[in-house]
């Protein structure tokens, strides 16, 4: 830890610049010198915390190499609560500033929320502690140069992210001199936008500094990709917030006792470490991937249930899953790309002939209403249409525990959740995508489970979850096991026909000009 600089105190203020310079290269001994560190809002308060100086040593070697400086400076730390992150970036920020004519800095979190609340009072907090708080103006979401002439120039920004409207991160440029990147909360900011702030890595002979702080909610994604595909380019830590000062060590320690020492809400808000699920990941990883590969043993009065998920054209798919008890592999499962409502509705009925559903459960949105008309009119049994935004009930949710839903799909989806434990699924890669693609908030009660729309799966990169979505069709309600000897009879016309005979009339009537 830095201890006081006696010259803080006996600098006066037309010699502030020369010290400024002599810690351009040098955070850690900016910090040391700018703040009253024991004083005041510093009382009882010696200096940065320790992993906060370890930040600070990591862009000094960077900037002090002659080999490096004008390359990227990339860290990435990933934490529990409480370690003072906003603090540092706030710190990191006022010395890029004090130390640095015409420096730019950029600073963007997961949400609107976060700069408002957390990020900008921490950095007008830090401004205002500091010697130099007259050097910058304080704005809601700006730190502005109070030199003439330098207000565009020499500042921070905070911006909010938006996947229609980058311009903020794809102009950011500052050619010969310093330029800060930081992401806060970096988990919840999409790929898109991380994409896009790479080209500000690309000026010559420039001070980059790229920093990605924040708590690892998600196993995957551009922060995630710091500590893994892309590692070789970050200076990563993950940091446990029960081994740093300050923190609130009983609060933490009340998590561990209350949820267990791995669970991932440990793992994420103390350790630091990513989850098995991200805390936004409705179905974890581990429980499909058990799924793709687990026998399976059904009872035969087991019920046959088709789910229809139904798309016409673009990228979607239409995807007709078939299940039986807890096997929802052994059936071949069916896809179709750009088909009308009367094709897509003739190969169910097929398919409808071949097992013998005890219940077809029809997405109704998009084509899915004409279909179900269709199946209907081609004396389909059992057909029903589901309408994913209606009224949900309450669902299953792991063993015995039950929770409420917001809509239907959040129900459905609910429901497959809780089968996945100890269901059987094929062992395929889109399939599998889908599942665990999906993310989950709550509704406007703070108590309803809410699924991710699909839309807003597409914003950040991922397709229509159309696969899974039917599969989630299979439990939609509750279907009555088989009673062996009585179901084939009921689903056979009026007329007794034999097996042959039902194949050369559904034939019959799925010619076209039958279809009228």
């Amino acid at each position: 830890m830095p201890e006081n600089n006696p010259a803080a105190d006996a600098a006066p203020d037309d010699d502030l610049v020369e010290y400024m310079h002599a810690f351009r290269l040098d955070p850690l001994a900016h910090a040391d010198f700018a703040y009253r560190w024991g004083e005041g809002a510093l009382k009882g308060v010696s200096g940065p915390r320790a992993w906060q100086c370890e930040v600070m040593e990591v862009i000094r070697e960077h900037l002090q190499n002659p080999a490096t400086q004008h390359t990227p400076c990339r860290i990435a730390r990933a934490s529990g609560h409480g370690i003072g992150k906003s603090a540092l970036i706030a710190m990191l920020i006022k010395w890029g500033l004090d130390t640095g004519v015409d420096t730019r800095v950029v600073v963007t979190a997961n949400t609107e929320n976060q700069l408002l609340t957390k990020t900008a009072p921490e950095l007008a907090k830090w401004s205002n502690l500091s010697l130099t708080s007259d050097w910058f103006r304080v704005g809601a979401t700006s730190l502005v140069s109070t030199t003439p002439g330098h207000d565009r120039s020499w500042r921070a920004d905070l911006v909010t992210w938006s996947l229609t409207n980058t311009e903020a991160f794809a102009g950011l440029h500052n050619q010969g001199k310093r330029l800060i990147l930081v992401f806060d909360e970096a988990s919840g900011i999409p790929a898109k936008v991380w994409e896009v702030a790479l080209g500000a890595l690309t000026d010559e002979e420039t001070e980059i500094i790229f920093l990605a702080f924040g708590n690892p909610t998600s196993n995957s994604g551009a922060f995630r990709d710091c500590f893994g595909a892309h590692r070789h380019l970050w200076n990563t830590a993950q940091i446990d917030s029960r081994k740093v000062e300050g923190t609130n060590k009983a609060y933490l320690d009340e998590l561990v006792a209350t949820y267990g020492e791995d669970s991932d809400i440990v793992r994420v808000r103390v350790r630091g470490q990513f989850p098995s699920a991200s805390s936004m990941q409705f179905i974890a990883s581990n429980v499909v991937d058990a799924a793709r590969v687990r026998e399976f043993h059904n009872l035969v009065s087991d019920p046959i249930i088709f789910g229809l998920d139904c798309a016409r054209f673009g990228d979607d798919h239409s995807t007709l899953a078939i299940r039986c008890g807890r096997d929802a592999r052994s059936r071949p499962w069916q896809r179709w790309r750009q088909t009308d409502a009367m094709t897509l509705a003739g190969d169910v009925a097929l398919a409808a002939q071949q097992y013998r559903p005890d219940a077809i459960f029809v997405d109704a949105g998009n084509i899915g209403a004409a279909v179900v008309d269709r199946l209907r009119q081609l004396g389909v049994a059992n057909v029903h249409e589901v309408w994913f935004g209606g009224k949900g009930e309450d669902a299953a949710w792991s063993g015995d525990m039950r929770v409420r839903t917001a809509n239907k799909r959040s129900e459905m989806w609910s429901n497959m959740r809780g089968w996945l434990e100890a269901g059987a699924i094929p062992d395929d890669d889109a399939l599998a995508t889908d599942l665990t693609g999906v993310e989950y908030g709550y509704a406007a009660d703070q108590v309803s489970i809410l699924l991710e729309k699909k839309q807003h799966m597409k914003a950040r990169g991922l397709a229509s979850p159309d696969d899974a979505d039917a599969l989630a069709l299979t439990f939609a309600a509750p279907v009555l096991p088989r009673e062996e000897l009585v179901w084939p009879e009921m689903y056979r016309r009026v007329r007794k026909l034999t097996e042959e005979e039902e194949w050369e009339q559904l034939y019959a009537d799925l010619r076209p000009g039958n279809w009228d």
